[in-house]
């Protein structure tokens, strides 16, 4: 074979292996570029800002992104069909599962709620929270949404004071 043939035969190959292959760059998604939305009132009581910050392409199905909540924002209840990781970033925060006491969350700490476990976090009255959380898709979805958590689950009486 002369040097032209090897080129092209050397091209061809790999040209096959690199469809081959899946796609095995590395991605950086960089935070300069990520967008914060005001988290929806269907989902939310009170102020907070939702910053998606990835979601990974199929095979793999796990996103998250970081949640910052002002003092006493909450989310409604919800689940999660392969359970979510909260990892907290700053301040205090509040989570419960249903029928389960309210457990003060700070920075460092790591939830872990089940798949399918009823629950809601948050900041606490006091102070704000953020927190990254981390996902799995079941089949495109991450999250079911329920009703909003009350002011008395919350652990809150009277317009704010707490119990």
């Amino acid at each position: 074979m002369n040097t032209t043939s090897l080129v092209t035969v050397a091209a061809a190959l790999s040209a096959t292996a690199a469809f081959a292959e899946p796609d095995r760059a590395v991605k950086v998604a960089r935070s300069s570029v990520a967008t914060a939305t005001a988290g929806s009132a269907e989902n939310f009581t009170g102020s907070v800002t939702v910053q998606s910050r990835f979601q990974t392409p199929s095979p793999a199905r796990v996103g998250g992104g970081l949640v910052t909540f002002e003092p006493a924002a909450r989310t409604a209840w919800h689940t999660h069909p392969l359970g979510q990781t909260l990892i907290v970033t700053e301040g205090v925060g509040r989570v419960q599962h249903w029928d389960g006491e309210i457990e003060e969350i700070v920075p460092g700490d790591v939830v872990w709620i089940p798949p399918g476990v009823k629950h809601w976090h948050g900041a606490s009255p006091e102070s704000g929270m953020a927190h990254i959380a981390v996902a799995e898709a079941l089949d495109g979805k991450t999250v079911e949404w329920m009703e909003h958590v009350t002011d008395a689950q919350y652990g809150l009486k009277n317009g704010g004071a707490d119990e």
